[in-house]
């Protein structure tokens, strides 16, 4: 038996829906990913250094930065609190421009820029599979947010 048009075009209307709340996933973990990560990966020309966390707050730690080169030691440069940061520990760090903020760099810091932008192809699979019908899709998006994840946590 041959599906009616409005058959058909609620079948349309539902694939086309889902794409766009699997798009808006996936722009929104890029966009969230992207604030970060575009300081660890496009870093040449920007201050390196390594951070000696010594105490943590509710949002951010702090620590003593050494920067490479000539700059002199500064306490007190504030990172974001994760679970990748910990007292006591030093990091390979970055220094968002115009400000005074840094971010993890190195293997470890690209991984972990990345996790919205894992956690986002995780919650976009069900709807790609489940809404489009597109199994295999789904599937793909799935492991390569498992993958971008388990490599972040084994980053750590």
């Amino acid at each position: 038996m041959k599906p009616s048009s409005s058959q058909l075009a609620l079948s349309v209307g539902r694939r086309v829906v889902m794409a766009c709340v699997a798009g808006l996933l996936l722009v929104a973990g890029f966009w969230t990913s992207w604030d970060t990560a575009q300081h660890v990966l496009l870093s040449k020309g920007r201050e390196h250094g390594t951070l000696s966390v010594t105490e943590c707050g509710d949002t951010t730690c702090s620590g003593t930065y050494d920067p490479e080169g000539p700059p002199p030691p500064r306490a007190g440069a504030p990172i974001e609190r994760s679970v990748a940061v910990k007292k006591g520990r030093e990091y390979e760090v970055v220094l968002k421009p115009g400000t005074e903020e840094l971010v993890r760099a190195g293997s470890s810091g690209v991984l972990l820029a990345w996790v919205p932008l894992g956690g986002a192809l995780l919650l976009a699979a069900p709807v790609v599979g489940g809404g489009m019908r597109l199994t295999r899709t789904a599937w793909g998006t799935a492991l390569a947010g498992a993958a971008l994840l388990t490599g972040a946590f084994f980053a750590l």
